[in-house]
């Protein structure tokens, strides 16, 4: 009887918020060693963790590469249906024996519509691993040279395309992403609470804007763009 062949191995990899620098060693020698590189969008080459990693290694244009559509959204059927497209794509991949990078923006575990894709893939029986990746929230406030949270205080991590008029009112500091076009409501939010506001753009890409003050936020700003709102002393 003919031997079974061994299943591949899915890898979700974090490649960070946009600097190439930043890519950890174990993303690197992941990436390198996997057979097949996948990123969620129809065109890889044109994705932004494909750009940000084939700057950290070139020679990943060499790789197969698998485009995987998933649409920005919050419409459960697509949504859906563009999971089980994704899973359909990866096992035939990994029913063929080869390893699976997928490519993530930032950290795999952080708001990132891989993990729907991974809990499918291990719940049918395939190994999957997680290889984080620097957050977008702390690239970003290295490069503000800002302090998250000191002492006691607490860091909340919110989306802020949905309501936030409570999240203002938490103490700390509030990180607020994936605003995408509810920014000018956000601002308006932002600008209306006593906290000191940074915004950050393409953290880390060479169309990076940082911008200090909430009436200095732009409503124009594209989806890689994070706020955060740290606590002023007169607030504690």
């Amino acid at each position: 009887m003919e031997r079974e062949k061994k299943r591949g191995k899915l890898y979700g990899v974090g490649v960070g918020p946009g600097d190439p620098e930043l890519l950890t060693m174990k993303a690197m020698r992941v990436i390198k060693q996997c057979d097949v590189i996948a990123v969620p969008g129809k065109e890889p080459k044109e994705t932004v963790a494909y750009v940000i990693a084939e700057k950290a290694f070139p020679e990943i244009g060499e790789k197969q590469l698998l485009g995987i559509y998933m649409p920005m959204t919050k419409n459960l059927e697509l949504l859906k249906k563009s999971h089980e497209e994704g899973v359909i794509k990866l096992r035939q991949e990994l029913d063929c024996g080869k390893t699976i990078a997928f490519l993530t923006l930032g950290d795999p575990t952080v708001y990132s519509t891989y993990m729907y894709l991974h809990k499918e893939i291990e719940k049918e029986g395939y190994e999957g691993e997680i290889v984080s990746g620097i957050p977008s929230f702390c690239a970003a406030a290295a490069r503000l040279e800002i302090s998250l949270g000191e002492k006691a205080e607490q860091i909340h991590i919110i989306p802020a395309s949905y309501r936030i008029e409570e999240s203002l009112e938490l103490s700390g500091t509030k990180i607020f992403m994936k605003a995408g076009k509810k920014i000018g409501q956000v601002k308006e939010h932002l600008k209306a609470c006593k906290d000191d506001i940074y915004m950050i753009e393409n953290c880390g890409m060479e169309n990076e804007r940082i911008f200090r003050g909430a009436d200095e936020i732009p409503e124009d700003a594209g989806y890689y763009t994070l706020m955060i709102a740290k606590e002023t002393e007169e607030r504690k």
